[in-house]
């Protein structure tokens, strides 16, 4: 069974930093791209950022620059750093692995940017 579970996040002044976690259980984190979503009230689901199974990174426009993704294998764990945090930034983060005919999503974690 694929497992999912987040951690970090919370509530962060502009200009800040934040790092998310997402531990892996039940698979072998670097064999599939794994990707971090956001959602903000009222808004669809973006993708944020991904990293394949090559290592290969990509990023949303709107955080490039600010945001790394990076993956640990000895820790099946991936992460977000985010870092020169804006208000826009703001919403409910999801760690994402998806497999032939399956999709496993984190339980979300908030992040909120405000003053």
């Amino acid at each position: 069974q694929v497992r999912l579970a987040q951690s970090g996040g919370g509530l962060v002044q502009p200009g800040g930093s934040l790092r998310l976690s997402c531990l892996v259980s039940g698979a072998v984190i670097n064999i599939r791209t794994m990707r971090w979503y956001r959602q903000a009230p009222g808004q669809e689901r973006e993708l944020v950022a991904s990293i394949s199974s090559d290592g290969s990174k990509t990023y949303a426009d709107s955080v490039k620059g600010r945001f790394t993704i990076s993956r640990d294998y000895a820790r099946s764990t991936l992460y977000l750093q985010m870092d020169s945090l804006k208000p826009e930034d703001t919403a409910m983060y999801f760690c994402n692995r998806q497999s032939p005919g399956r999709e496993f999503w984190g339980q979300g974690t908030q992040v909120t940017v405000s003053s």
